[in-house]
């Protein structure tokens, strides 16, 4: 049947860390090395994503994303009565071997019948260096959009072709194409399961107060209102409502029977108490109005009800205690953020806090490399109701303490 290039970006880089697939490529070529398909899609890890500044993957997109296990029979397929090639073969079926035998399914070993491109440049590339990048160079062949899946298996791919097209008439692995059509693949899981590629969150972004019925009448008073700003104080702490608190608003103001209608009130009247407070001392400073404006956009209302509130001088309380740290508050960090945790957690020593392993109900904070992550201890942490921020959010936090940012007690 010829030959499936594959390639997986991975949470990082040891499976015995419980390191996992998060986005796989796959690219088909006939035996005589010309490109026939391609294929690819992210996976939900089900944990966070690791060196995100490597892979470039963002959990809002992780989020949209089916498991390995629902993806796993469809890739079966794909592979099946195929020759496995991979730049670093043994990398790449090491994860691969691993996700299946998450699943109690095993797949067919490569020795004998895979082909490493990395390996073979030894042979068809001998004075490229063993990188991706290195062999492509020499090769000629482009290497668009490194460190994504399906661009880097086009690249193996273009090598592939390039070692055939070096060997003809010869071909160096007919061997291993009829050994391919002999090796059982799983038949495991479903076979129809829409693949989802980078930048779905993007495409399917809408404010969330879209996603509000706006056809009920508006409550003057709406009843427990004081829950829902209290979570969007939460949400504004960071300057940004991530995917995960959009969902989170959402549900609540669903459960809480808030129609889209009451929602906007509230936000107008979230917006006029701030307005009320920056005017409290006869003058606005522009930090003052960037706040404003910062949270008229988060809101999604238009920049010119700033001046009419200001116009109207409301005199609506202050919104709720602002959010500040006091020495010794426990904070936690996950993912994987510039310049180490390591380094942020001293910085919070430095602040006076005490940097914590675990999320308990004593945590103040959840500090993220993305705060959309998907790992265990933001799970809690949403459970808890703790504020996850991103780690520019908290330096502001802890350099410029009475910084006007939005956030519950």
């Amino acid at each position: 049947m010829g030959y499936a290039v594959i390639d997986f970006e991975t949470t990082g880089l040891r499976r015995s860390w419980n390191d996992r697939i998060i986005e796989i490529g796959v690219v088909h070529l006939d035996g005589e090395g010309r490109i026939t398909g391609e294929w690819n899609t992210l996976v939900n890890p089900e944990r966070d994503l690791g060196p995100q500044h490597i892979h470039g993957i963002s959990a809002a997109d992780i989020r949209h994303a089916p498991p390995f296990a629902d993806v796993s029979g469809a890739l079966a397929d794909l592979l099946r009565g195929r020759v496995l090639v991979a730049h670093n073969l043994r990398f790449e079926w090491t994860f691969l071997e691993h996700e299946y035998a998450r699943l109690g399914a095993s797949v067919p070993n490569v020795d004998g019948f895979g082909v490493c491109t990395m390996v073979e440049a030894a042979r068809f590339l001998p004075d490229a260096p063993r990188s991706l990048a290195g062999c492509c160079t020499a090769a000629g062949i482009r290497l668009d959009d490194h460190h994504h899946a399906l661009a880097d298996a086009r690249a193996a791919a273009g090598l592939l072709g390039h070692y055939l097209a070096s060997a003809r008439p010869h071909v160096p692995w007919r061997a291993s194409l009829d050994l391919a059509a002999e090796l059982a693949w799983p038949m495991i899981g479903k076979t129809d399961v829409a693949w989802v590629g980078r930048g779905v969150a993007a495409e399917r972004a809408t404010h969330f107060l879209a996603r509000l019925v706006d056809q009920l009448p508006r409550a003057p008073e709406p009843p427990l209102a004081d829950s829902y700003l209290a979570l969007l104080d939460q949400a504004l702490l960071d300057h940004h409502i991530s995917a995960s608190e959009a969902d989170t608003l959402v549900d609540l103001a669903r459960q809480l029977g808030l129609s889209r209608g009451d929602v906007e009130h509230l936000h107008r009247d979230y917006l006029a108490s701030l307005v009320s407070a920056a005017l409290a001392d006869g003058v606005v400073t522009p930090a003052e109005r960037h706040e404003l404006e910062l949270v008229a956009t988060l809101l999604h209302i238009p920049l010119t009800t700033i001046d009419v509130l200001m116009a109207e001088k409301p005199t609506f309380p202050a919104p709720r205690s602002r959010f500040s740290l006091a020495p010794g508050d426990r904070i936690v960090f996950t993912g994987d953020m510039e310049g180490g945790q390591e380094n942020w957690e001293e910085r919070a020593r430095q602040a006076g806090l005490v940097p914590h392993g675990n999320i308990t109900k004593k945590v103040r904070l959840l500090v993220a490399a993305d705060p959309d992550t998907l790992s265990g201890k933001a799970r809690k942490a949403r459970d808890y109701g703790i504020p996850i921020v991103t780690p520019e959010a908290f330096a502001r936090m802890i350099t410029s303490p009475t910084h006007p940012a939005p956030g519950g007690s």
